[in-house]
């Protein structure tokens, strides 16, 4: 009897092992200049073979890779002190179609799976110096990380890093998490280096992360500028805990055709961003953008610590130069936003709030908001209750109410 429970034990232990791929077992050098893209996706392909497990980058390396693909039930484990550094052939990078749109395969991408993880306290490094100065209309550059029609992300206690273009986008994927993690690029250099980008996703968490970029830290995004529909919209994205650094700030649009519902951010700290909350759009790019909270939340030398627009990509002058248009099915519908217990100083401009005449932004609360700024906040075509609102202005008034503007706003 002692004998068959130990054969039972010895069983479920051996099949509850997770199977380990060493990468270096697969003919990766990680000596930081072969291309260890062939032994690395072996090792991936054999874990997904044996029904998942960990595939291992460590021993202090670099590995560098061009594109590699995800599959389900896979952990790419990239220990502390290791890198997985992105190929800088850029005919490493196939041109594919991508979100509608012209792109290149990204480093890492999934498609389809489920169940996949990245951590390990190491770095993925883009290396997208060479791609960030040609940004001419139609050049393509790659992302860095895609999850396409993905479920049951992690990524957490990683580093990521310098992008040739935005760094990790959920497309269409559900149920991901990002936690405990840095994304970084440098500026003026790295442009359109998004932090994290959920484009037509649900149920997405961003916690304790830090970013610090040169573009949106975080852009929440659905369907092209012009499309011609249906488009997905995002819905239930949480960020919590977070400290946004350089970058544009908290953004949702400017491709919004889809729609974004149900956003909430609490205790997020802005330091020198140019944006804080940014919800942008335009007449060729809107949908229903609607029930957001931010609560808790801090900034310091932030440009325009609100920015609430349908102007982006449109009339340089805004609200106060246009007249009413017909709605469509890309007009923006923004509405039911509350912003509470929001404290700023050193701002250029306190808000910068411009709804359409054909389309005005409803239902915008701000509770015990306070602004210390260069500038005025800038308001036409919102309906906004506020309760505690202070702003104060260096020079000219607190509050410039234009047309449309509408509510307590004192």
């Amino acid at each position: 009897m002692r004998r068959l429970i130990l054969v039972m034990l010895l069983g479920a232990v051996a099949a509850g092992a997770q199977t380990v791929c060493v990468v270096q077992d697969y003919g990766a050098t990680g000596d930081g200049k072969t291309l260890d893209t062939a032994g690395i996706q072996k090792a991936i392909d054999d874990c997904a073979a044996k029904g998942g497990g960990m595939v291992q980058l460590a021993g202090a390396a670099k590995f560098v890779s061009a594109p590699l693909v995800l599959k389900s039930h896979i952990t790419l484990e990239i220990a502390a002190g290791t890198t997985l550094e992105g190929s800088t052939n850029h005919n490493d990078y196939p041109e594919i179609e991508e979100f509608h749109d012209k792109g290149r395969q990204s480093l890492l991408s999934a498609h389809g799976a489920e169940d996949i993880t990245i951590r390990g306290g190491g770095i993925i490094d883009g290396r997208g110096e060479s791609w960030w100065p040609n940004r001419a209309v139609g050049y393509t550059r790659p992302r860095l990380i895609v999850f396409d029609h993905v479920k049951h992300v992690l990524m957490e206690n990683i580093t990521v890093q310098n992008s040739p273009m935005w760094q990790i986008v959920p497309y269409d994927s559900e149920d991901l998490t990002f936690r405990n993690m840095k994304i970084l690029a440098p500026l003026p250099d790295g442009h359109n280096t998004d932090g994290i980008d959920p484009y037509s996703s649900k149920h997405v968490v961003i916690d304790h992360v830090t970013i610090d970029t040169g573009d949106d830290n975080v852009a929440i995004k659905s369907g092209q500028p012009g499309s011609a529909g249906p488009d997905d919209p995002t819905v239930d994205v949480t960020i919590t805990d977070c400290t946004f650094l350089r970058g544009h700030g908290l953004s949702v649009g400017s491709e919004v055709a889809g729609g974004v519902q149900h956003v909430r951010a609490e205790r997020v700290t802005f330091k020198g961003t140019t944006a804080g909350i940014r919800i942008k759009s335009g007449r060729d790019r809107g949908g229903d953008i609607s029930d957001f909270v931010y609560k808790d939340i801090t900034m310091s030398d932030v440009a325009t610590p609100i920015e609430i627009t349908d102007y982006y990509g449109g009339d340089k002058e805004g609200a106060a130069a246009v007249s009413p248009a017909p709605v469509t099915r890309l007009t923006p519908q923004m509405h039911d936003i509350t912003i509470e217990n929001l404290k700023a100083n050193g701002a250029k401009t306190a808000m910068d709030i411009e709804g359409l005449p054909e389309a005005p932004i409803l239902g915008l609360q701000m509770k015990n908001v306070q602004i210390d700024a260069a500038k005025g906040a800038k308001i036409f075509y919102a309906v906004i209750m506020t309760q505690g609102l202070v702003i104060h202005a260096a020079s000219g008034p607190p509050v410039m109410a234009g047309a449309g503007a509408k509510g307590s706003l004192k």
